[in-house]
């Protein structure tokens, strides 16, 4: 069911951005502290079974210098250091295995693939703990993890081991450290978002219906998971409402869009209840370098699937040619 804006209010929609003071201190602050740690990346190449490519297991350092693990895959017969595409995974799943990450390198692309850390399911496996410890009680799920304090929350973590990836990505021999793309979508689209606003001299950004952007807006028309974590957190602790939106306020991909400047390819679904299409336009609109944006009417969360597939293959062909 579609139950945001019409499409013609949200093709101008550009709401004001929840910019907190001390924005860009407090993300120079975290990643400074994050690159006090050596990031110490090792690629270990193993059989995957997949002839093509040479298939690699990674590990480095993330926030806090904890270890963060991911695949990385390039073609066997390139010649010459190659673009890459660094993709993060969506919310509740892990780097899966080698051979569910062949978009990229079949299109002659490297691809570092970053897990996802203390996040993991049936259907997509992980194999990165997150060893910080709750600093409050939550809801089930990564929503409310240290909500209560900028410092403390999950999302800060997750989006500092996202820009330690791209690091990691520019530092292997068979990258050119000038053609990174960031990818994502949902959790990883905001992700993919956060990185984009906090790392100079991407390529390009790939950023399919991003998750955590006009937070305060999504909260106010779903309670759809994962915000319904919040929804279901705020409604017993009411009290601590202004203070949780405060801590949002840091992660919102609104203040991240309008620092990013490599060019983007935006997707949106009109009928998405996980992440409404409202945000995702906001998003769009404050996106601050050049952007493209694929609409799909009639999809919910899926978005353009094997459609929004094909834009991005085309995209990064127009990138580089």
């Amino acid at each position: 069911m579609f139950t945001d804006l019409p499409l013609d209010e949200l093709r101008t929609y550009r709401p004001p951005r929840p910019e907190p003071a001390g924005f860009d201190a407090f993300w120079q602050r975290t990643l400074d502290e994050a690159r006090s740690h050596d990031l110490d990346a090792r690629f270990t190449e193993t059989d995957a079974g997949l002839t093509l490519l040479r298939t690699y297991d990674v590990e480095f350092s993330g926030f806090g210098g904890h270890r963060i693990r991911g695949w990385f895959l390039v073609p066997r017969a390139a010649a010459g250091p190659l673009p890459c595409v660094v993709e993060y995974i969506g919310y509740g799943g892990g780097r899966l295995k080698p051979h569910d990450w062949l978009l990229w390198p079949s299109a002659g692309y490297a691809t570092l693939v970053m897990d996802t850390r203390g996040q993991s399911g049936p259907d997509r496996p992980g194999d990165t703990p997150d060893p910080v410890a709750a600093t409050h009680p939550g809801v089930p799920g990564k929503m409310t993890q240290g909500l209560l304090d900028p410092d403390d929350y999950y999302y800060r973590r997750l989006f500092t081991d996202g820009v330690r990836a791209v690091e990691a990505a520019r530092g292997h021999a068979a990258v050119d450290a000038d053609r990174i793309v960031v990818a994502g979508g949902s959790q990883g689209g905001a992700t993919a978002l956060a990185v984009a606003g906090l790392v100079p001299g991407l390529a390009g950004a790939l950023l399919d219906v991003p998750f955590l952007s006009h937070i305060r807006r999504a909260l106010d028309i779903t309670d759809a998971d994962p915000y319904g974590e919040l929804v279901r957190y705020f409604a017993g602790e009411r009290t601590r409402v202004d203070t949780a939106l405060e801590t949002l306020d840091h992660f919102d991909g609104l203040n991240f869009a309008a620092r990013a400047s490599a060019p983007a390819l935006f997707g949106v679904a009109l009928r998405d209840a996980v992440v409404p299409p409202s945000t995702v336009f906001a998003a769009h609109h404050h996106y601050a370098g050049e952007k493209e944006l694929r609409v799909w009417r009639f999809n919910g969360h899926e978005g353009g699937g094997g459609e929004q597939r094909v834009a991005e293959l085309r995209f990064l062909r127009e990138l580089f040619g």
